[in-house]
């Protein structure tokens, strides 16, 4: 929202809720559309304001929310990492806060809030699990407990052996608040295109669902508390996903039969 509101309040800051308008609205868009920014940008920051004012709705701080119209939000991106560039990426990093926040991205499939908020308290080696949930958290977003595989259990323990601060991803022994600028110049340095930190989690999921590994089980990795959402969304990337049903529609089988 803080980051968001800086182009919103430009905008539509000096109006009142009740003097947005749908034009309004447009000429954002058009305003944002020739600051180069993209057609999902522009749908998430209008999408906050919305929220915004349904917020102040719910606190009675105004009477009625206005009619916020948006882009379409685009057709999500099928751009997915292969191991091996996962690797590349991480040795491009140039910093080892950088690396090891890449390597846990992809080694539990978590959200990167989730791994900036990790603690060493919730990296537990005897049981070789890495708790990405928090007690006391109220984000809207699943949290996975999940277990350690020999790559990630030796890149913690270096970082472990060194750290300065309770935070796994740290620099200078305090905590990371953001990694975009050291994460964009590792995929400039890995020649690595239209890669964004979600893609990592992405990557992740098409990994274990193409490998086999069942939907339900990728569900809880991924922190879906609906698995549901893991259906619709990785399905199709199963190895033998409709294939039962492809094999019923074969009328040559029938025929030689």
């Amino acid at each position: 929202m803080g980051y968001t509101g800086k182009a919103v309040l430009a905008h539509f800051g000096a109006y009142r809720p009740d003097q947005i308008t749908t034009s309004l609205c447009r000429k954002y868009v058009t305003n944002r559309t020739a600051d180069g920014k993209s057609q999902g940008t522009i749908h998430t920051e209008l999408g906050h304001l919305r929220s915004a004012m349904r917020f102040a709705v719910k606190e009675r701080i105004i009477d009625k929310a206005p009619s916020i119209e948006r882009p379409a939000k685009p057709t999500p991106k099928e751009r997915y990492l292969e191991k091996e560039e996962i690797a590349a990426l991480i040795d491009a990093a140039s910093a080892p806060h950088i690396a090891l926040a890449i390597h846990l991205l992809f080694a539990t499939a978590g959200r990167i809030g989730a791994v900036l908020d990790l603690t060493w308290e919730r990296v537990d080696f005897q049981r070789g699990i890495i708790n990405l949930r928090l007690d006391d958290s109220n984000t809207r977003k699943g949290r996975a407990i999940v277990p350690m595989n020999s790559g990630i259990r030796a890149a913690l323990q270096t970082a472990h052996d060194a750290a300065l601060s309770d935070y796994v991803v740290e620099y200078a022994g305090g905590k990371v608040k953001n990694i975009r600028k050291g994460f964009e110049a590792a995929c400039r340095r890995a020649e690595l295109d239209g890669v964004t930190l979600h893609t990592i989690r992405h990557s992740s999921a098409v990994a274990m669902v193409s490998n086999g590994v069942p939907l339900e089980k990728v569900a809880q990795y991924l922190g879906h508390s609906n698995v549901a959402i893991t259906y619709q969304t990785y399905a199709r990337f199963a190895p033998d996903h409709l294939q039962d049903a492809a094999e019923i529609l074969d009328f040559v089988q029938i025929r030689e039969a």
